[in-house]
């Protein structure tokens, strides 16, 4: 007897992990327009690195607390769906994004009430309307930018994955998710940087490009490799959901797709 669709724990692992992706992706899209202080985070001096001749501190945007759970969920889906779940899920993401960020720019330009726009004065927001623009409305080169370098990231990930996968067979999950990593966030650093700040209205010297797509790949990679127990967390979680049986059967179809 045949299960029906939502009845089969594949099914809903894989609308689990999918939604879990896009809204992490949504997120991190939204969240990404505010700088911060790593060094004063953390309650540490600030750290003055000099890269390419260009010098500054730990800074990055909110969104990269986010992005390495969007890795993490990307080798999942790979792991045990295959390129056809990692497009799919990246395609969707995307569109969800597009979708974000229209209504976005709609909700800006809806006509604010009187009361509202000074509603924030005594938390030291004289113009909530102002504050709304500049926060949803993040530039148009800096959200193109960053679309299109994550559809080129996880269609790279989504190779390199399964070329290593070929390569080692099932072992080393922790290399194959690593190694898709790297080379997809290595490209996804600078796209989005070139597009935004070099061709962009900003025109970044080459310098400045250089060292900060440099410090912020690193980063990524510092935090794709401390997550690798999160990655065997959620597989050993999987197989108990899904019974061995069933994982391996996934994990079988998915290096064959």
């Amino acid at each position: 007897m045949s299960l029906r669709p939502l009845e089969d724990r594949a099914m809903r692992l894989f609308l689990l992990l999918a939604a879990f992706f896009c809204v992490n992706a949504v997120l991190a899209e939204f969240i990404g327009v505010k700088i911060f202080a790593l060094e004063d985070t953390l309650g540490l001096k600030p750290l003055e690195w000099n890269l390419f001749g260009q010098t500054g501190s730990l800074n990055f945007t909110a969104g990269t607390l986010l992005w390495p759970i969007v890795f993490i969920m990307t080798d999942t889906v790979n792991e045990y769906y295959g390129r056809r779940g990692v497009r799919f899920i990246s395609w969707l993401a995307a569109g969800l994004i597009v979708y974000g960020f229209a209504f976005a720019f709609i909700a800006i330009h809806l006509a604010p009430a009187a009361w509202w726009v000074g509603v924030a004065k005594e938390q030291g927001v004289p113009d909530y309307q102002a504050a709304f623009a500049a926060v949803f409305g993040q530039g148009l080169w800096t959200i193109w930018g960053s679309l299109i370098a994550f559809i080129i990231g996880q269609l790279i990930d989504v190779s390199v994955f399964h070329r290593i996968r070929r390569a080692t067979g099932e072992r080393y999950a922790w290399l194959r998710a690593t190694g898709s990593t790297a080379v997809s966030q290595l490209i996804d650093s600078f796209v989005v940087l070139y597009i935004a700040f070099v061709i962009g209205p900003q025109h970044w010297p080459t310098s400045l490009f250089l060292a900060v797509g440099t410090l912020n790949y690193a980063y990524k990679m510092a935090a794709a490799v401390a997550l690798i127990p999160l990655l065997y967390l959620a597989r050993a979680m999987i197989h108990r959901y899904l019974g061995h049986a069933r994982a391996a059967e996934l994990r079988e179809q998915a290096a064959a797709s």
